[in-house]
């Protein structure tokens, strides 16, 4: 008999450490606002075997992965940062010693980018935790005293020993910390100078931090931060939603497309900042992936949307035999699309590509025209997104009804796109003006996502209509369903007109 592993589950940990010093003692913890009263000291013994890259690449970023026994909280655990004192933790059961879970390698993957994970240090701590209670009996935070032994495999030393104090938040705000540091500086605590115990394990070996430090776009700072930092943001969501696609979690296929296309906006509209050489590879790749992605993402649209069609007719032979032909066909397009986009997520093809993308980011391929200031050099660019809005909008005014205006209007769809996340990339220059830009830009993609969807729709019917061996009552349903999506487009077609003038929008002023 086979049994199912326990699920992994996730939480946020947010917690800081102090250093002690040699002598000190427990604070005295009902000095600390808010503090009623505490638990009695618990006493546990943690052994943990910590994973990364052969060059630290998890380290690199602030990422941990160990295997842990002893207390509550037996297992491996994943730790991914948040922010300054917040961390994801994922957590799995403890399984084999040197086998990490496959719901944390997905998670990892994006990072580790085919390298392999091997032990990098054994850390046994003694902690003494006390629990510290407000009002009411809530459970505040728990107040950690370890005394730490760090030992590295391979290492010709006998490893090193410290001790250091550590304050974890269960149900206290973040504001707590600052209520306990006088109480802990008191008791001879200082913060501490390592951001983990494994950083203190490894100390002046310890990687730099890969990447650079966030930017803040300021009006009169150079236009190259607008862009940098709206590729960072959607950097960091790409790396997110890839985990969620290899778990295949809803949305997250469509969430990774989308983020892909806001960096290849961004990318498109910023383009003269940057050399030519360096975007024009980085849009190919993005392209690539993007594609991909659409296959599976695509398909499972479609399914929903002809199936949706489908519920509204009379259940009689012919209908069931319709959504059984459409549920088999988009069914397995969906799941080959999706093996096809978990095959290229897992290729070198695309690890290359996420190495570019931080590149791009880390040391951006600037030209002359990036030092510009930022609000009036934005303002130009995004303008320029506009202008080619409007452009696309006259063609498509001037094409007549047919596969030639359903490109044109396709076309009108991806230019309202790219003015949409131009405009969320100045957002904080330009305020108000911005925000109305990005809704405009938003409600004509929408409609026009409707009509494409039609369209779209449309032609799979008519694929399914001339399948050989459907019979008459069969092509008779295709063709209703087909008629109907007709009908959807015209509605759509319709109400792009009446947003196209309610819109207007309206180009960006210093």
């Amino acid at each position: 008999m086979t049994t199912t592993p326990a699920p992994a589950t996730e939480s946020t940990e947010s917690e800081r450490k102090y250093q002690p010093g040699t002598t000190a003692r427990a604070p005295r913890f009902l000095d600390i606002p808010g503090v009623e009263h505490t638990g009695d000291p618990a006493e546990m013994l943690l052994e943990a075997v910590y994973f990364d890259t052969a060059d630290m690449e998890l380290a690199r970023r602030a990422i941990t992965l160990r295997r842990r026994t002893g207390g509550p909280d037996d297992g491996w655990h994943l730790k991914v940062p948040l922010g300054p004192d917040s961390r994801q933790e994922i957590h799995a059961p403890l399984g084999q010693p040197e086998e990490v879970p496959p719901r944390l390698l997905e998670g990892l993957a994006a990072f580790t980018r085919g390298k392999k994970l091997s032990p990098t240090a054994r850390l046994t701590t003694r902690r003494t935790t006390t629990r510290l209670y407000g009002p009411d009996g809530v459970h505040l935070a728990d107040f950690s005293d370890d005394h730490v032994h760090a030992a590295r495999p391979g290492a010709a030393d006998q490893g090193t020993h410290w001790r250091e104090w550590e304050v974890e938040l269960v149900h206290a705000t973040p504001e707590f910390f600052l209520a306990a540091e006088p109480v802990l500086a008191a008791a001879g605590a200082a913060p501490a100078s390592h951001s983990s115990k494994l950083a203190r394990a490894f100390g002046s070996e310890w990687p730099a931090a890969t990447g650079r430090p966030p930017v803040r776009p300021r009006r009169k700072g150079p236009v190259l931060d607008v862009a940098v930092a709206y590729v960072d943001a959607c950097i960091t969501e790409l790396l997110t939603h890839d985990a969620g696609v290899r778990r295949e979690e809803d949305e997250a296929l469509h969430d990774l497309r989308s983020t892909v296309r806001r960096i290849r906006s961004a990318l498109a509209i910023y383009r003269p900042l940057f050399k030519k050489k360096a975007v024009a590879g980085l849009q190919d790749e993005l392209r690539w992936i993007g594609r991909v992605l659409g296959k599976p993402r695509d398909a499972e649209v479609m399914r929903t949307r002809i199936l949706e069609d489908l519920s509204g007719l009379a259940d009689d032979p012919p209908a069931v035999a319709a959504r059984r032909l459409v549920e088999q066909e988009l069914g397995a397009r969906y799941d080959a699309g999706y093996r096809r986009a978990l095959a290229a997520l897992d290729s070198p093809r695309y690890f290359r590509l996420l190495n570019a993308l931080e590149a791009f980011r880390d040391h951006p391929p600037a030209t002359g025209k990036a030092g510009r200031k930022a609000r009036k050099g934005s303002r130009k660019l995004v303008n320029k997104a506009l202008a080619r809005l409007d452009k696309s909008q006259r063609k498509a005014r001037k094409t007549s009804a047919g596969p030639r205006q359903d490109k044109a209007l396709h076309q009108v769809r991806k230019d309202a796109k790219r003015l949409r996340h131009g405009a969320e990339t100045v957002t904080a220059l330009h305020g108000k003006a911005a925000r109305r830009l990005r809704k405009s830009g938003h409600r004509i993609q929408k409609v026009l996502g409707d009509h494409q969807d039609a369209v779209i729709a449309r032609g799979l019917l008519a694929g399914f209509a001339s399948a050989p061996d459907l019979g008459e009552t069969g092509r008779a349903v295709y063709g209703q369903l087909a008629r109907q999506e007709e009908k959807t487009a015209e509605q759509a077609r319709a109400a792009y007109r009446k947003a196209r003038k309610k819109a207007r929008p309206r180009s960006l002023k210093l």
